[in-house]
């Protein structure tokens, strides 16, 4: 049974260990942080040259906090414990609604304004979504968009209602999770998005030989980087142009990007997670 967004939102209160204080207007620390997508050591080797990069880029000093959950992300950013946050679509979505829209999403990578997920596993008798009736099965996180509210979505539409149709259905917490957990032969099958997909193929942590996509969803919006609405407006300003400037042309910037696994940065709007909303609001994950 999923829980609920409202109560993982208590939950995060407690998990989120950031001053209470709200920052000065003369801003000297900005607290970011990402949504616990893939494992914590990991978000913090792909975010420290990113992070050094904004300080020299914006002269304020940049800390990454860590998180337990996704809706510590959503609470932080809401309560001004966090000022900048990796979002999934959902989660900004989440976000958007939690700060009565005033939360800004900045940019996202050239590759989010058309993400993907893909569904795999390493039984021989599943080759299409209806086979995974009667199966056992794991989405990501449940408040991923990769990982499992455009899954779901799509699921849905194939006329497949995964809490009926399914065996069990569990959640592994994070992309690589969901992987490692296909593989080991715990599930049937899962969902995750593409781009950790590719990645855990590359660096060899999963033998493509032995677990296989069989399907692939229709492109969508995802990931963005969100400030908070109050946040210093020419702060702002260095942070988007400072992600906009980054050019693969650049070593130093070329090695950013590729830990974020992007090719360059694009501005973003919220009207890209239009739909995201409409789908979260379908599969009953947002009121």
């Amino acid at each position: 049974m999923m829980r609920s967004f409202a109560s993982l939102a208590v939950a995060a209160v407690a998990a989120l260990s950031v001053s209470q204080a709200p920052l000065a207007a003369a801003q000297t620390t900005l607290k970011v942080s990402a949504i616990p997508d893939e494992n914590p050591t990991e978000l913090q080797r792909k975010f420290a040259p990113l992070g050094k990069y904004l300080e020299a880029r914006t002269g304020a000093k940049v800390e990454f906090v860590p998180v337990t959950d996704y809706a510590a992300t959503v609470e932080g950013l809401a309560a001004k414990k966090l000022d900048m946050v990796w979002y999934g679509g959902f989660t900004f979505v989440q976000a958007a609604q939690r700060t009565q829209r005033t939360a800004i999403p900045l940019v996202q990578r050239a590759e989010d304004a058309e993400f993907k997920s893909v569904f795999i596993t390493t039984n021989p008798s599943i080759k299409t979504l209806a086979d995974l009736k009667g199966k056992t099965f794991t989405f990501g996180a449940t408040a991923s968009t990769s990982g499992h509210l455009m899954p779901r979505s799509f699921l849905l539409q194939a006329g497949i209602d995964p809490d009926k149709a399914m065996k069990r259905v569990a959640y592994s917490g994070a992309h690589d999770a969901t992987a490692l957990q296909v593989a080991g032969g715990k599930v049937d099958a899962g969902a995750l998005n593409i781009s950790v997909w590719e990645k855990m193929v590359a660096e060899k942590k999963i033998d493509p030989t032995k677990v296989r996509v069989f399907y692939t969803t229709p492109p969508y919006f995802d990931y963005n980087w969100t400030v908070r609405g109050d946040l210093d407006a020419a702060l702002v300003a260095k942070l988007r142009q400072a992600f906009l400037d980054l050019d693969a042309k650049n070593p130093e910037h070329a090695e950013i990007l590729k830990l974020q696994r992007a090719s360059k940065f694009i501005p973003t709007k919220p009207e890209n997670y239009a739909g995201i909303e409409t789908a979260a609001r379908s599969a009953g994950l947002l009121k």
